[in-house]
Protein backbone atom coordinates (compact mmCIF):
# COMPACT_ATOMS: atom_id res chain seq x y z
CA UNK A 1 0.00 0.00 0.00
CA UNK A 2 3.06 2.23 -0.09
CA UNK A 3 2.08 3.68 -3.45
CA UNK A 4 -1.38 4.53 -2.15
CA UNK A 5 -2.04 8.03 -0.82
CA UNK A 6 -4.91 7.12 1.47
CA UNK A 7 -7.05 9.62 3.26
CA UNK A 8 -10.04 8.20 5.10
CA UNK A 9 -12.66 10.82 5.70
CA UNK A 10 -15.61 9.77 7.81
CA UNK A 11 -18.64 11.95 7.24
CA UNK A 12 -21.51 10.93 9.51
CA UNK A 13 -24.69 11.74 7.66
CA UNK A 14 -28.19 12.00 9.05
CA UNK A 15 -31.34 11.72 7.03
CA UNK A 16 -32.89 15.15 6.89
CA UNK A 17 -36.35 13.75 7.26
CA UNK A 18 -35.46 11.72 10.34
CA UNK A 19 -32.52 13.13 12.32
CA UNK A 20 -32.34 10.10 14.58
CA UNK A 21 -31.84 7.70 11.68
CA UNK A 22 -28.12 7.52 10.95
CA UNK A 23 -26.81 6.24 7.66
CA UNK A 24 -23.32 4.84 7.03
CA UNK A 25 -20.43 7.28 6.72
CA UNK A 26 -18.80 8.16 3.43
CA UNK A 27 -15.20 7.01 3.36
CA UNK A 28 -12.75 8.61 0.96
CA UNK A 29 -9.47 7.42 -0.51
CA UNK A 30 -7.31 8.84 -3.25
CA UNK A 31 -5.02 6.57 -5.20
CA UNK A 32 -1.56 7.58 -6.33
CA UNK A 33 -2.78 8.05 -9.90
CA UNK A 34 -5.39 10.61 -8.77
CA UNK A 35 -8.47 8.39 -8.85
CA UNK A 36 -10.85 9.43 -6.09
CA UNK A 37 -12.65 6.59 -4.29
CA UNK A 38 -15.82 7.13 -2.26
CA UNK A 39 -17.42 4.33 -0.27
CA UNK A 40 -20.62 4.02 1.72
CA UNK A 41 -20.81 0.65 3.44
CA UNK A 42 -24.19 -1.12 3.56
CA UNK A 43 -24.05 -4.67 4.85
CA UNK A 44 -27.79 -5.42 5.05
CA UNK A 45 -27.80 -7.02 1.58
CA UNK A 46 -24.84 -9.04 0.16
CA UNK A 47 -24.47 -6.87 -2.94
CA UNK A 48 -22.15 -4.12 -4.15
CA UNK A 49 -22.73 -1.31 -6.66
CA UNK A 50 -20.01 0.81 -8.26
CA UNK A 51 -19.88 3.70 -10.69
CA UNK A 52 -16.76 5.00 -12.41
CA UNK A 53 -17.33 8.57 -13.65
CA UNK A 54 -15.00 10.50 -15.94
CA UNK A 55 -14.89 13.83 -17.79
CA UNK A 56 -15.77 12.29 -21.17
CA UNK A 57 -19.32 13.48 -21.69
CA UNK A 58 -21.13 14.57 -24.83
CA UNK A 59 -19.98 18.18 -24.53
CA UNK A 60 -16.69 16.83 -25.91
CA UNK A 61 -18.27 15.19 -28.95
CA UNK A 62 -16.43 16.34 -32.10
CA UNK A 63 -18.12 19.09 -34.11
CA UNK A 64 -21.19 17.80 -35.97
CA UNK A 65 -20.64 14.33 -34.48
CA UNK A 66 -23.05 14.39 -31.56
CA UNK A 67 -23.44 10.96 -30.02
CA UNK A 68 -19.73 10.08 -29.98
CA UNK A 69 -19.54 9.76 -26.19
CA UNK A 70 -22.75 7.73 -26.12
CA UNK A 71 -21.38 5.33 -28.73
CA UNK A 72 -18.12 5.07 -26.79
CA UNK A 73 -20.10 4.06 -23.70
CA UNK A 74 -21.97 1.44 -25.73
CA UNK A 75 -18.72 0.01 -27.11
CA UNK A 76 -17.04 -0.18 -23.71
CA UNK A 77 -19.87 -2.22 -22.23
CA UNK A 78 -20.36 -4.43 -25.31
CA UNK A 79 -17.04 -6.29 -25.48
CA UNK A 80 -13.36 -5.98 -24.53
CA UNK A 81 -9.94 -6.70 -25.96
CA UNK A 82 -10.02 -10.05 -24.12
CA UNK A 83 -13.62 -11.13 -24.80
CA UNK A 84 -15.77 -10.74 -27.89
CA UNK A 85 -19.40 -9.70 -27.39
CA UNK A 86 -20.72 -13.28 -27.09
CA UNK A 87 -18.09 -14.45 -24.64
CA UNK A 88 -18.45 -11.20 -22.70
CA UNK A 89 -22.22 -11.55 -22.35
CA UNK A 90 -21.87 -15.21 -21.35
CA UNK A 91 -19.32 -14.37 -18.68
CA UNK A 92 -21.44 -11.60 -17.18
CA UNK A 93 -24.54 -13.79 -17.20
CA UNK A 94 -22.72 -16.69 -15.55
CA UNK A 95 -21.77 -14.51 -12.57
CA UNK A 96 -25.01 -12.47 -12.52
CA UNK A 97 -22.94 -9.34 -13.12
CA UNK A 98 -24.85 -6.27 -14.27
CA UNK A 99 -22.51 -3.91 -16.11
CA UNK A 100 -23.47 -0.89 -18.15
CA UNK A 101 -22.30 2.49 -19.37
CA UNK A 102 -23.79 5.78 -20.46
CA UNK A 103 -22.92 9.38 -21.28
CA UNK A 104 -24.43 12.66 -20.12
CA UNK A 105 -23.41 16.18 -21.08
CA UNK A 106 -20.55 16.42 -18.57
CA UNK A 107 -19.53 12.82 -17.96
CA UNK A 108 -19.28 9.23 -19.07
CA UNK A 109 -20.03 6.61 -16.43
CA UNK A 110 -19.56 2.87 -16.16
CA UNK A 111 -21.64 1.04 -13.57
CA UNK A 112 -21.50 -2.36 -11.91
CA UNK A 113 -23.86 -4.29 -9.63
CA UNK A 114 -22.77 -7.68 -8.33
CA UNK A 115 -23.38 -10.13 -5.53
CA UNK A 116 -20.75 -10.12 -2.80
CA UNK A 117 -19.85 -13.73 -3.61
CA UNK A 118 -18.88 -12.67 -7.16
CA UNK A 119 -17.20 -9.42 -6.15
CA UNK A 120 -13.75 -10.35 -7.47
CA UNK A 121 -15.19 -11.28 -10.83
CA UNK A 122 -17.39 -8.18 -10.93
CA UNK A 123 -14.58 -5.76 -10.18
CA UNK A 124 -12.41 -7.57 -12.69
CA UNK A 125 -15.12 -7.13 -15.33
CA UNK A 126 -15.47 -3.40 -14.62
CA UNK A 127 -11.73 -2.87 -14.85
CA UNK A 128 -11.45 -4.96 -18.01
CA UNK A 129 -14.23 -3.00 -19.69
CA UNK A 130 -12.79 0.35 -18.63
CA UNK A 131 -9.10 -0.23 -19.31
CA UNK A 132 -9.08 -2.83 -22.10
CA UNK A 133 -11.53 -1.73 -24.82
CA UNK A 134 -11.99 -4.06 -27.76
CA UNK A 135 -12.56 -1.70 -30.71
CA UNK A 136 -14.06 -4.49 -32.81
CA UNK A 137 -15.01 -2.97 -36.17
CA UNK A 138 -17.95 -5.29 -36.79
CA UNK A 139 -19.43 -4.58 -33.37
CA UNK A 140 -18.98 -0.85 -33.92
CA UNK A 141 -20.84 -1.10 -37.22
CA UNK A 142 -23.74 -2.90 -35.51
CA UNK A 143 -23.92 -0.50 -32.54
CA UNK A 144 -23.56 2.46 -34.88
CA UNK A 145 -26.39 1.19 -37.08
CA UNK A 146 -28.59 0.61 -34.03
CA UNK A 147 -27.96 4.17 -32.82
CA UNK A 148 -28.87 5.64 -36.21
CA UNK A 149 -32.04 3.53 -36.35
CA UNK A 150 -33.01 4.64 -32.84
CA UNK A 151 -32.41 8.28 -33.78
CA UNK A 152 -34.54 7.82 -36.89
CA UNK A 153 -37.33 6.31 -34.80
CA UNK A 154 -37.09 9.15 -32.29
CA UNK A 155 -38.07 11.61 -35.01
CA UNK A 156 -41.61 10.40 -34.38
CA UNK A 157 -41.44 11.63 -30.77
CA UNK A 158 -42.44 15.29 -30.31
CA UNK A 159 -40.56 15.47 -27.01
CA UNK A 160 -37.32 14.41 -28.69
CA UNK A 161 -37.75 16.89 -31.52
CA UNK A 162 -38.48 19.66 -29.04
CA UNK A 163 -35.44 18.70 -26.96
CA UNK A 164 -33.17 18.89 -30.02
CA UNK A 165 -34.40 22.38 -30.89
CA UNK A 166 -34.17 23.46 -27.25
CA UNK A 167 -30.53 22.37 -26.93
CA UNK A 168 -29.54 24.15 -30.13
CA UNK A 169 -31.39 27.33 -29.09
CA UNK A 170 -29.82 27.50 -25.62
CA UNK A 171 -26.29 26.43 -26.55
CA UNK A 172 -25.21 27.60 -30.00
CA UNK A 173 -21.50 26.95 -30.56
CA UNK A 174 -21.29 25.04 -27.27
CA UNK A 175 -20.81 21.36 -26.44
CA UNK A 176 -24.20 21.24 -24.72
CA UNK A 177 -25.93 22.22 -27.96
CA UNK A 178 -27.05 18.73 -28.94
CA UNK A 179 -28.70 15.72 -27.32
CA UNK A 180 -26.17 13.34 -25.78
CA UNK A 181 -27.47 10.44 -27.86
CA UNK A 182 -26.90 12.25 -31.13
CA UNK A 183 -29.23 12.74 -34.09
CA UNK A 184 -29.93 11.38 -37.56
CA UNK A 185 -27.63 14.08 -38.93
CA UNK A 186 -24.71 13.68 -36.53
CA UNK A 187 -24.55 9.92 -35.92
CA UNK A 188 -23.74 8.83 -39.51
CA UNK A 189 -20.65 11.05 -39.44
CA UNK A 190 -19.08 9.23 -36.48
CA UNK A 191 -16.19 6.85 -37.14
CA UNK A 192 -14.56 4.31 -34.85
CA UNK A 193 -11.49 6.55 -34.76
CA UNK A 194 -13.59 9.30 -33.14
CA UNK A 195 -14.41 6.98 -30.23
CA UNK A 196 -10.79 5.95 -29.89
CA UNK A 197 -9.63 9.57 -29.81
CA UNK A 198 -12.16 10.53 -27.15
CA UNK A 199 -11.13 7.53 -25.07
CA UNK A 200 -7.40 8.22 -25.42
CA UNK A 201 -7.78 11.90 -24.52
CA UNK A 202 -10.32 11.72 -21.70
CA UNK A 203 -10.29 8.27 -20.11
CA UNK A 204 -7.82 9.16 -17.37
CA UNK A 205 -7.82 8.69 -13.58
CA UNK A 206 -7.17 12.31 -12.61
CA UNK A 207 -10.53 13.97 -12.08
CA UNK A 208 -12.31 10.60 -12.18
CA UNK A 209 -14.38 9.18 -9.32
CA UNK A 210 -15.13 5.60 -8.31
CA UNK A 211 -18.22 5.59 -6.08
CA UNK A 212 -19.07 2.37 -4.24
CA UNK A 213 -21.93 1.30 -2.00
CA UNK A 214 -22.70 -2.09 -0.50
CA UNK A 215 -21.34 -5.05 1.39
CA UNK A 216 -17.65 -4.19 1.28
CA UNK A 217 -15.08 -2.43 3.46
CA UNK A 218 -12.52 0.10 2.31
CA UNK A 219 -9.68 -2.33 2.96
CA UNK A 220 -11.39 -4.96 0.80
CA UNK A 221 -12.09 -2.45 -1.91
CA UNK A 222 -8.56 -1.09 -2.05
CA UNK A 223 -7.10 -4.58 -2.13
CA UNK A 224 -9.15 -5.21 -5.27
CA UNK A 225 -8.65 -1.96 -7.16
CA UNK A 226 -5.18 -0.79 -6.17
CA UNK A 227 -3.22 -3.41 -8.16
CA UNK A 228 -5.60 -3.26 -11.13
CA UNK A 229 -5.46 0.53 -11.47
CA UNK A 230 -1.72 0.85 -10.76
CA UNK A 231 -0.73 1.30 -14.42
CA UNK A 232 -3.61 3.65 -15.26
CA UNK A 233 -2.07 7.13 -15.33
CA UNK A 234 -2.58 10.67 -16.52
CA UNK A 235 -5.11 13.47 -16.70
CA UNK A 236 -7.76 14.30 -19.31
CA UNK A 237 -7.05 16.72 -22.13
CA UNK A 238 -10.19 18.66 -21.23
CA UNK A 239 -11.05 18.98 -17.55
CA UNK A 240 -14.50 19.61 -16.13
CA UNK A 241 -13.29 22.99 -14.89
CA UNK A 242 -12.46 23.99 -18.48
CA UNK A 243 -16.11 23.82 -19.57
CA UNK A 244 -16.81 27.17 -21.29
CA UNK A 245 -19.63 29.41 -20.14
CA UNK A 246 -22.58 29.44 -22.54
CA UNK A 247 -23.64 32.66 -24.21
CA UNK A 248 -27.06 34.06 -23.42
CA UNK A 249 -29.22 33.94 -26.54
CA UNK A 250 -32.23 36.09 -27.40
CA UNK A 251 -35.49 34.27 -26.78
CA UNK A 252 -37.47 33.20 -29.83
CA UNK A 253 -40.40 30.97 -30.74
CA UNK A 254 -39.94 27.95 -32.99
CA UNK A 255 -42.40 25.41 -34.35
CA UNK A 256 -41.61 21.87 -35.52
CA UNK A 257 -44.45 20.54 -37.66
CA UNK A 258 -45.35 16.93 -36.89
CA UNK A 259 -48.36 14.73 -37.86
CA UNK A 260 -49.65 14.39 -34.30
CA UNK A 261 -52.96 15.16 -32.61
CA UNK A 262 -51.36 16.95 -29.67
CA UNK A 263 -48.92 19.81 -29.28
CA UNK A 264 -45.81 19.39 -27.15
CA UNK A 265 -44.58 22.73 -25.84
CA UNK A 266 -41.29 23.50 -24.13
CA UNK A 267 -40.22 26.79 -22.62
CA UNK A 268 -36.51 26.96 -21.87
CA UNK A 269 -33.75 29.25 -20.71
CA UNK A 270 -30.36 28.93 -19.03
CA UNK A 271 -30.74 27.93 -15.38
CA UNK A 272 -28.42 27.43 -12.41
CA UNK A 273 -25.16 25.48 -12.52
CA UNK A 274 -24.22 22.78 -10.05
CA UNK A 275 -22.20 25.42 -8.17
CA UNK A 276 -24.79 28.19 -8.04
CA UNK A 277 -24.81 29.94 -4.65
CA UNK A 278 -28.61 29.95 -4.66
CA UNK A 279 -28.89 26.28 -5.66
CA UNK A 280 -31.15 25.26 -2.77
CA UNK A 281 -33.41 28.26 -3.27
CA UNK A 282 -33.63 27.25 -6.93
CA UNK A 283 -34.62 23.71 -5.95
CA UNK A 284 -37.48 25.08 -3.90
CA UNK A 285 -38.48 27.56 -6.59
CA UNK A 286 -38.69 24.79 -9.19
CA UNK A 287 -40.66 22.62 -6.77
CA UNK A 288 -43.17 25.44 -6.32
CA UNK A 289 -43.38 26.12 -10.05
CA UNK A 290 -43.75 22.67 -11.62
CA UNK A 291 -41.37 20.18 -10.01
CA UNK A 292 -43.70 19.30 -7.15
CA UNK A 293 -46.22 17.30 -9.15
CA UNK A 294 -49.83 17.98 -8.25
CA UNK A 295 -48.69 20.32 -5.48
CA UNK A 296 -47.01 22.67 -7.97
CA UNK A 297 -48.56 25.90 -9.18
CA UNK A 298 -48.40 25.04 -12.87
CA UNK A 299 -50.25 21.77 -12.37
CA UNK A 300 -52.91 23.50 -10.31
CA UNK A 301 -53.45 26.46 -12.60
CA UNK A 302 -53.08 24.86 -16.04
CA UNK A 303 -54.50 21.39 -15.47
CA UNK A 304 -56.59 21.28 -12.32
CA UNK A 305 -58.25 24.70 -12.58
CA UNK A 306 -58.61 24.91 -16.37
CA UNK A 307 -58.15 21.40 -17.77
CA UNK A 308 -55.93 22.66 -20.58
CA UNK A 309 -53.14 20.04 -20.46
CA UNK A 310 -52.61 16.38 -19.83
CA UNK A 311 -49.65 17.21 -17.63
CA UNK A 312 -47.22 20.06 -17.01
CA UNK A 313 -43.93 20.11 -15.16
CA UNK A 314 -40.66 21.98 -14.80
CA UNK A 315 -37.07 21.01 -14.08
CA UNK A 316 -33.54 22.31 -14.32
CA UNK A 317 -30.36 20.36 -15.04
CA UNK A 318 -27.42 21.58 -12.94
CA UNK A 319 -24.17 21.11 -14.87
CA UNK A 320 -20.60 22.37 -14.70
CA UNK A 321 -21.94 25.65 -16.13
CA UNK A 322 -25.55 26.87 -16.34
CA UNK A 323 -27.74 24.03 -17.54
CA UNK A 324 -31.21 24.19 -19.07
CA UNK A 325 -34.27 25.28 -17.10
CA UNK A 326 -37.33 23.79 -18.81
CA UNK A 327 -41.12 23.93 -18.56
CA UNK A 328 -42.93 21.29 -20.60
CA UNK A 329 -46.54 20.39 -21.32
CA UNK A 330 -48.68 18.55 -23.86
CA UNK A 331 -52.11 19.70 -25.00
CA UNK A 332 -54.51 19.84 -27.93
CA UNK A 333 -53.19 22.03 -30.70
CA UNK A 334 -56.18 24.38 -30.53
CA UNK A 335 -55.54 24.92 -26.79
CA UNK A 336 -51.80 25.50 -26.99
CA UNK A 337 -51.97 29.30 -27.01
CA UNK A 338 -54.36 29.43 -24.08
CA UNK A 339 -52.27 26.98 -22.04
CA UNK A 340 -49.13 28.93 -22.87
CA UNK A 341 -50.76 32.16 -21.73
CA UNK A 342 -51.60 30.61 -18.35
CA UNK A 343 -48.02 29.36 -17.97
CA UNK A 344 -46.74 32.86 -18.64
CA UNK A 345 -49.18 34.31 -16.12
CA UNK A 346 -47.97 31.90 -13.44
CA UNK A 347 -44.39 32.91 -14.18
CA UNK A 348 -45.28 36.61 -14.03
CA UNK A 349 -47.04 36.18 -10.70
CA UNK A 350 -44.07 34.40 -9.19
CA UNK A 351 -41.65 36.88 -10.78
CA UNK A 352 -43.62 39.66 -9.07
CA UNK A 353 -43.25 37.99 -5.67
CA UNK A 354 -46.60 36.25 -5.36
CA UNK A 355 -45.20 33.34 -3.35
CA UNK A 356 -46.48 32.70 0.16
CA UNK A 357 -44.63 31.56 3.25
CA UNK A 358 -47.19 28.75 3.59
CA UNK A 359 -46.43 27.45 0.09
CA UNK A 360 -42.70 27.61 0.76
CA UNK A 361 -43.09 25.69 4.02
CA UNK A 362 -45.08 22.99 2.22
CA UNK A 363 -42.39 22.70 -0.47
CA UNK A 364 -39.68 22.36 2.17
CA UNK A 365 -41.65 19.65 3.97
CA UNK A 366 -42.22 17.79 0.73
CA UNK A 367 -38.57 17.85 -0.31
CA UNK A 368 -37.10 16.95 3.07
CA UNK A 369 -39.81 14.38 3.69
CA UNK A 370 -38.77 12.52 0.55
CA UNK A 371 -35.06 12.68 1.26
CA UNK A 372 -34.88 9.12 2.61
CA UNK A 373 -35.96 7.79 -0.78
CA UNK A 374 -32.87 9.34 -2.34
CA UNK A 375 -30.70 6.94 -0.32
CA UNK A 376 -32.74 3.75 -0.12
CA UNK A 377 -30.66 1.64 -2.51
CA UNK A 378 -27.03 1.05 -3.40
CA UNK A 379 -27.68 2.41 -6.88
CA UNK A 380 -29.12 5.69 -5.62
CA UNK A 381 -26.31 6.14 -3.10
CA UNK A 382 -23.70 5.50 -5.78
CA UNK A 383 -25.37 8.06 -8.02
CA UNK A 384 -25.29 10.74 -5.33
CA UNK A 385 -21.71 10.00 -4.35
CA UNK A 386 -20.65 10.11 -8.00
CA UNK A 387 -22.21 13.55 -8.32
CA UNK A 388 -20.55 14.77 -5.13
CA UNK A 389 -17.14 13.44 -6.12
CA UNK A 390 -17.22 14.41 -9.79
CA UNK A 391 -18.29 18.02 -9.17
CA UNK A 392 -16.03 18.37 -6.13
CA UNK A 393 -18.84 19.15 -3.68
CA UNK A 394 -18.19 18.94 0.07
CA UNK A 395 -18.40 15.49 1.58
CA UNK A 396 -20.95 16.80 4.07
CA UNK A 397 -23.29 17.71 1.19
CA UNK A 398 -25.81 15.04 2.17
CA UNK A 399 -25.38 15.66 5.88
CA UNK A 400 -26.40 19.31 5.55
CA UNK A 401 -28.86 18.89 2.69
CA UNK A 402 -31.95 19.16 4.88
CA UNK A 403 -30.50 22.06 6.83
CA UNK A 404 -29.72 23.91 3.61
CA UNK A 405 -33.29 23.43 2.40
CA UNK A 406 -34.76 24.55 5.73
CA UNK A 407 -32.49 27.61 5.83
CA UNK A 408 -33.79 29.06 2.55
CA UNK A 409 -35.84 32.18 3.17
CA UNK A 410 -38.88 33.44 1.32
CA UNK A 411 -36.89 36.49 0.25
CA UNK A 412 -34.26 34.25 -1.37
CA UNK A 413 -36.88 32.29 -3.31
CA UNK A 414 -38.53 35.50 -4.49
CA UNK A 415 -35.13 36.82 -5.60
CA UNK A 416 -34.58 33.69 -7.69
CA UNK A 417 -38.08 33.99 -9.16
CA UNK A 418 -37.24 37.53 -10.27
CA UNK A 419 -33.93 36.27 -11.64
CA UNK A 420 -35.39 33.44 -13.72
CA UNK A 421 -39.09 34.06 -14.39
CA UNK A 422 -39.06 37.05 -16.72
CA UNK A 423 -41.15 35.23 -19.34
CA UNK A 424 -39.81 37.25 -22.27
CA UNK A 425 -36.40 35.61 -21.73
CA UNK A 426 -37.68 32.07 -22.29
CA UNK A 427 -37.45 30.31 -25.64
CA UNK A 428 -40.68 28.65 -26.77
CA UNK A 429 -40.51 25.46 -28.82
CA UNK A 430 -43.62 23.74 -30.13
CA UNK A 431 -43.71 20.31 -31.76
CA UNK A 432 -46.95 19.16 -33.34
CA UNK A 433 -49.60 20.12 -35.93
CA UNK A 434 -50.40 23.63 -36.96
CA UNK A 435 -52.51 25.28 -34.32
CA UNK A 436 -56.23 24.87 -34.65
CA UNK A 437 -56.19 21.82 -36.92
CA UNK A 438 -55.16 18.19 -36.91
CA UNK A 439 -52.82 16.70 -39.50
Amino acid sequence: MKSLLLQLTFVFLLLAASPAQAIPPIEQARLDNGLRVLLMQAHNVPMVSMRLTLAAGSRLDPSKKGGTAALLAAMLSDHTALHDDVAWADMLDAQAIRLGAGASRDSLSMSLTVLKEALDEGVGALIEAALHPGWDKKRFAILHSDAVAAAQKSLEEPGVRAAEVTAAALYPRHGYGHRSGGSVDSLPRIKLADLQTLYQQQFKPQGAVLAVSGDITMDELLALINPAFADWQGGPKQTLQATPQPEVTAAKQQHVRMPTRQMTVQLARLGPSRFDKAFFADMLLNHLLGGGGFASRLMNEVREQRGLVYGVYSYFVPLAVPGPFVISFKTRADQADEALAVVHQVMRDMHDGKISQKALAAAKANLTGGFAHRLDSNGKRVGLMSMIGFYGLPLDYLAVWGDRIDAVTLAEVKAEAKRFFASEKWHTIEAGPSKGRLE
